[in-house]
């Protein structure tokens, strides 16, 4: 009787971790599907208003499209690494932009949650609070951080989607126009698609104040479509990144060894009157190890 029961036990122990084996492997082929060519369609509306103030102006509605190549850069049993490089300007003169990129992590336990004002503060989780999670961490195009979550995929009736609410910096399209506001509490939402997957995302616009309560300035509603098209159409993205991935590897290891040291993380916005997009975008800067070290830490405050 006990060889029975503890046979029952180690087929159950058996079962469980290859569905264990199994979803992971769904989660990693989710998450690689991301990559490619894409025909992008960005779109934001802001959808309520809560300030007080009469003469409150909302953002402009914005619809956008673009063409964009996702680049596959590492790919670990525990880490996924994927780059966006944005192809603008007619296809007989085109010009490449490294966007943002997106790392995920499976049950990462160092989470660095964006405060305010250029600030993160460091979070180290539970490895019972991650279990079975990806970590998804997001960053500006130099490589600087934006904001991070943790979460499962989920695979359902044929879909497959993540879903996370974190605290973010406010978007490009914002900060260079509004000052009013001061955090973005993102609800994002990535689900795989026939024709490729949607970024989907609930947003409200905060008011944050060191000692007192957050106060909800809008909402907003961002609908991005990734729509997947030939790769041979997103070349001049393979291009540029055949002739720069060993730069920005530089830049990503700088990096790294600032997060490693799992401590809260302050930035300045500007240093020498420029953000540290045009210092490492600057056509006179050469990118070595030494270079690109000295001029991140310039940008973190002490």
């Amino acid at each position: 009787m006990r060889h029975v029961f503890l046979s029952s036990i180690l087929s159950l122990a058996l079962i469980f971790g290859l569905n264990a084996q199994n979803k992971k492997e769904q989660d990693q082929q989710a998450i690689k599907k991301m990559c490619g060519c894409y025909e992008v369609g960005f779109n934001f509306a802001e959808t309520f208003q809560y300030s007080n103030d009469s003469t409150y102006v909302p953002s402009k509605v914005k619809h956008d499209k673009g063409l964009e190549w996702v680049q596959l850069v590492e790919d670990d049993a525990d880490k996924i690494v994927m780059q966006h490089l944005l192809i603008v300007g007619k296809p007989d003169a085109q010009r490449v932009i490294k966007h943002w990129r997106q790392d995920w992590l499976f049950e990462n336990t160092d989470l660095y949650t964006y405060h305010a004002d250029n600030t993160w503060k460091y979070n180290s989780l539970a490895k019972e609070d991650v279990q079975g999670q990806w970590t998804q961490k997001v960053f500006q195009v130099d490589d600087s951080p934006r904001y991070e979550g943790t979460s499962s995929w989920v695979h359902v009736d044929g879909q497959s989607f993540w879903e996370n609410t974190t605290d973010a910096p406010l978007p490009r399209r914002e900060y260079t126009k509004r000052s009013d506001y001061n955090v973005t509490l993102r609800n994002n939402k990535h689900a795989i698609t026939q024709e490729g997957w949607i970024h989907d995302q609930d947003n409200k616009k905060i008011i944050r104040k060191e000692g007192e309560n957050d106060i909800v300035l809008a909402e907003e509603k961002g609908f991005n479509t990734y729509i997947k098209v030939d790769d041979s159409r997103c070349k001049a993205a393979q291009d540029w990144w055949s002739k720069n991935e060993k730069d920005w590897a530089l830049v990503r290891a700088k990096w790294d060894k600032v997060f490693a040291q799992n401590q809260d993380l302050k930035l300045n916005a500007k240093v020498d009157d420029k953000p540290l997009y045009a210092h490492l975008f600057d056509k006179n800067f050469v990118k070595t190890e030494e270079s690109v070290g000295k001029t991140i830490d310039t940008f973190i405050s002490k």
